[in-house]
């Protein structure tokens, strides 16, 4: 077989591979072993880039301090929200599902909250979510840990 045409057929593969959502791209960011307990953050400068570049569906852990807190949406399953500022100055919304998880107690403005979930891109910063265990086990388990103690 020709060489130009094994080449295209290769990418013909690897391109319906990423049509169909098969392929994923790997990031530093983006798997499920970082461990819940773990001091290093890889986030800051991974949601910094996410936000740039405007992408979403990103495994991302970090911290900020709380800077306003919203009501809970109880639109079909409910959620503790309240925003976080980084160290890096962005803000991300938390949208934590208080269904799967327990709600954060006597959370204040200007406490600190670490957070390991789902990364979604908008206009204001973005929001975490899937920051809760997931029931059926097709999800990464994510958490809130704010005082000492784990939300998950």
């Amino acid at each position: 077989m020709n060489p130009m045409v094994k080449r295209i057929a290769a990418l013909a593969v690897v391109a319906a591979l990423g049509y169909f959502g098969l392929l994923k791209e790997q990031t530093p960011w983006s798997n499920d072993t970082v461990p819940r307990d773990s001091t290093v953050d890889v986030a800051q400068d991974g949601l910094a880039a996410a936000f740039e570049n405007r992408r979403s569906d990103i495994q991302v852990k970090g911290e900020g301090r709380v800077t306003r807190l919203l009501p809970d949406d109880n639109e079909g399953s409910r959620h503790q929200k309240f925003i976080l500022r980084l160290a890096s100055g962005q803000s991300v919304l938390i949208a934590h599902n208080i269904d799967l998880a327990p709600r954060i107690p006597d959370l204040r403005k200007g406490d600190t909250v670490a957070f390991f979930g789902e990364y979604e891109w908008n206009a204001r910063g973005g929001v975490i979510h899937w920051t809760h265990h997931d029931p059926a086990g097709r999800h990464v388990g994510g958490w809130l840990k704010h005082s000492g103690r784990i939300y998950e």
